[in-house]
């Protein structure tokens, strides 16, 4: 039989126990229940990172969904209005300009960059230089002999540029126009047919010039070049009398540099600690190559990849959340 100063030790570690136990969950009650939105996008590691941080915060408690999104569109619509939680990936390179009207708001949040420094821009096969020796100077493009190596019965006399999904930006027609390129844009319906024609024109040593990015399997699995064009500065996007053309805008390459995270501004308030995790999320560039190849090249499925990660780098993810 317990003494009554045992009884009274048992009793006050218990108490104490119990309070623990009901702070804690006090403070998880006071997040809501509501799902939280992280955007699915058109391209495979935006999709890969949604995923991820979508299961790291299921594993924490929170119902996730995970949405259809137009990148460029929602950042001023959706995001601003909590429709969606959580972009993962908006490129310095095609959405500097959609990130200025999104912070112009004050309705949205940076989280911080993702890891990765983004490139996105016109390349080639290396085997195309020998049509074209002037290559990777963009001047080269303009000479007729290069424009015709890169022409298809449906662009003739003119290149075809194969460019990105519409939904991504770039302001490639405006490039063409401002360098005055003889070049036709079309664009792919999706990531997948873009790397899909270049896979087929690679094999048959066939010619393309279409938009590759990096952080991507492709340049790392094809031997090629990006093509040089005059170095972006921000007045060449807003100063038609910056640069080559004093007429027109955008004579200049697309800029480099971080992939950005950004959230619904709300999210801080309404899920503070999956709000914390968010923007702790990050990954190495050559992980996340790594994990789309694993889903363009070999098959897997996007649910199947972030799952495997998520349970491999659970040390990694309640880190975040402490």
């Amino acid at each position: 039989m317990l003494t009554f100063p045992r009884f009274k030790v048992f009793f006050i570690a218990f108490a104490a126990f119990v309070v623990l136990i009901s702070n804690h969950f006090s403070a998880r009650a006071a997040e809501s229940a509501d799902p939280i939105k992280i955007a699915m996008l058109d391209w495979t590691s935006a999709n890969l990172n949604a995923m991820i941080l979508g299961g790291v915060l299921q594993k924490l408690g929170y119902s996730v969904e995970y949405p259809t999104a137009d990148a460029q569109a929602s950042m001023t619509t959706s995001l601003t209005t909590g429709d969606i939680t959580v972009i993962i990936e908006i490129w310095d390179s095609s959405g500097s300009e959609v990130m200025k009207a999104s912070d112009a708001t004050g309705l949205t949040e940076r989280l911080g960059e993702l890891g990765p420094q983004g490139k996105e821009e016109w390349w080639y096969p290396i085997y195309m230089k020998e049509k074209c020796p002037g290559l990777p100077n963009w001047e080269a493009l303009k000479e007729v002999k290069c424009s015709e190596a890169f022409s298809v019965v449906e662009t003739a006399p003119n290149g075809r540029y194969l460019g990105a999904p519409v939904t991504w930006g770039g302001f490639d027609e405006e490039r063409v126009k401002a360098l005055g390129l003889p070049f036709t844009v079309i664009h792919a319906g999706t990531d997948a047919a873009m790397f899909a024609e270049l896979d087929s024109a690679y094999q048959r040593k066939a010619p393309i010039m279409l938009w590759v990015y990096s952080p991507h399997w492709a340049p790392a699995k094809y031997k090629g070049e990006w093509v040089e064009f005059p170095p972006y500065t921000k007045e060449c996007y807003e100063d038609a009398k910056w640069g080559i053309n004093p007429d027109a805008t955008h004579d200049c390459g697309k800029p480099f540099g971080g992939i950005w995270k950004y959230s619904w501004a709300g999210m801080k308030d309404k899920w503070p600690v999956a709000y914390k995790v968010a923007k702790a999320y990050q990954i190495d560039a050559d992980e996340l190559n790594n994990l789309v190849g694993e889903v363009d090249l070999n098959g897997k499925s996007i649910e199947e990849v972030a799952a495997a990660w998520v349970e491999a780098n659970e040390a990694k993810w309640r880190s975040w959340a402490n």
